[in-house]
């Protein structure tokens, strides 16, 4: 009445019969079941101690999350319908409703800003995922030492300071000791130096090329660990049916890597959508590489005939948000359709 034991199955070459005990209950026809024996629960003092230990852990980061991004966020929906400003109007100054983004429609330094920052969006992005999977699939079946080589290689300008990446791309584009120039004229390409930074058919291309280079390391060790991840069985099947090396690729390798092909879609997208420190130490916005993150810092802190302009700033700022969340929902669609 307390229990009940049963022998178990004895498997082939087994010298001794296993058996099963628990306890039992019994049914309506009074036949004897197993009963569902019951799991040590945690009591709920217990419970709350752990509770409170986990949310103290997370307080830190809970704590610099909210005010330093949830709170500057609300300031910069808040301030967007305002006239706020560095001289007299406060930090929310007077409610004017849509008029900032009224006003930028026929903002023709916003719209060119606007314009600058979707080329950069379009070259850059689709130029460092197809490079980034093409510098994979070739090294990421070398060697061990060989293979951690070309990742350093290759991650050393993302984890370099941008200040120092743009200071050394400054001085190869410089008119007179830059190497590019050195090297052109030298081979017979150029007869003057060129002013890559001064002339607007040069600066931006300048520009989204040192992105391109500072953008790829992150993409390329993704990818190596995301190639290196793919189950071996299904590209040896699809090769024992005589599928090609682009088949392979692309029915069974790309489709095993779409998750971490949209987190490098999205993640590259917001970076040049958000491209600032390369025009603030290069061209200052000058020579038509004037960016939307670039026009919001001027307008807000450098603007002299509306000094810190805030309301207008932020309303560009929510417009710049908006593009970027329509482009990673579209993105996020894409691959879950794929």
């Amino acid at each position: 009445d307390k229990g009940f034991c049963a022998p178990l199955p004895r498997r082939a070459g087994e010298g001794r019969v296993s058996t099963f005990c628990g306890p039992v209950e019994s049914n309506r026809k009074g036949v004897l079941i197993l009963a569902k024996q019951s799991h040590p629960t945690m009591s709920r003092a217990l419970q709350r101690r752990e509770n409170i230990a986990g949310y103290l852990f997370l307080l830190p980061s809970l704590i610099f999350f909210v005010g330093f991004v949830v709170i500057p966020m609300i300031i910069c929906i808040i301030t967007s319908l305002t006239n706020a400003n560095m001289h007299d109007q406060g930090l929310f100054g007077s409610f004017i409703g849509l008029t900032n983004f009224i006003k930028l429609l026929s903002d023709e330094t916003f719209l060119e800003a606007l314009k600058n920052t979707f080329i950069i969006v379009i070259v850059s992005v689709p130029a460092v995922c197809a490079f980034s999977l093409w510098v994979s699939s070739a090294i990421y079946k070398l060697s061990g030492p060989v293979l951690s080589a070309f990742r350093c290689i290759f991650y050393l300008p993302v984890v370099t300071g941008s200040v120092a990446v743009t200071v050394v791309w400054k001085w190869m584009y410089d008119n007179y000791t830059g190497i590019f120039n050195h090297v052109l004229k030298g081979a017979g390409l150029i007869e003057q130096n060129i002013n890559w930074l001064g002339d607007s058919k040069y600066a931006l291309w300048c520009i989204i090329l040192i992105l391109f280079t500072t953008s790829v390391g992150q993409p390329i060790v993704l990818y190596v660990s995301a190639l290196g991840n793919v189950d071996q069985t299904l590209i040896e099947a699809a090769e024992v049916d005589g599928a090609s090396s682009f088949q392979v690729f692309w029915k069974v390798k790309w489709a095993q890597m779409m998750p971490t092909t949209l987190y490098i879609l999205v993640i590259t997208t917001i970076n040049s959508f958000q491209c600032f420190a390369l025009i603030q130490l290069l061209t200052k916005g000058g020579a038509g590489t004037n960016t939307v993150m670039y026009h919001i810092y001027w307008t807000a802190f450098k603007l002299t005939e509306q000094a810190g302009h805030f309301g207008y700033a932020n309303a560009m700022g929510m417009i710049l948000a908006i593009f970027i969340g329509l482009l990673s929902a579209l993105q996020f669609k894409l691959a879950k359709e794929k």
